[in-house]
């Protein structure tokens, strides 16, 4: 099955957003909320807002922003570089001193699709995994 390239312009608008995380001990959060791509300059402003829960522990409300170049660059907010989105999806990874972050995009059910981020390292070991759904298809 071929897949067709994502471009930028494809992820613009506003996404229901579910994420699991998964520490190797075997505690669990779950973020709920959205995801949204506004364009800016030549690139897009990624945001997520929602609830973050942890065990055992009160929801609390979460908030990150990144910014998207055109060619599906990544980068922090404060303009450092995060990793680059594979257009057809695979695999990219991020070297955060001193922990490895392992990513992998699935987009074979587009416009529905799935990043598994694998951190590994002396201080984090966990796999994420984030759901994004268009809010348009994500309500019956």
């Amino acid at each position: 099955m071929t897949i067709a390239p994502r471009r930028l312009g494809d992820f613009l608008g506003t996404w229901d957003l579910d994420r699991r995380i998964v520490q190797s001990d075997g505690q669990t959060a779950r973020f709920s909320g959205q995801a949204r791509w506004t364009p800016q300059g030549q690139g897009a402003l990624h945001t997520e807002t929602g609830q973050l829960t942890l065990d055992r522990h009160p929801p609390m409300q979460a908030e990150r922003r990144y910014r998207w170049g055109a060619d599906l660059t990544v980068w922090f907010e404060d303009g450092r570089f995060f990793h680059r989105v594979p257009p057809q999806g695979g695999r990219s990874d991020h070297w955060c001193d001193p922990d490895q972050y392992d990513a992998a995009y699935e987009f074979d059910d587009w416009p529905v699709f799935r990043v598994t981020w694998q951190v590994r390292g002396p201080r984090k070991d966990y796999t994420m995994t984030s759901l994004y759904r268009p809010l348009a298809a994500a309500r019956p």
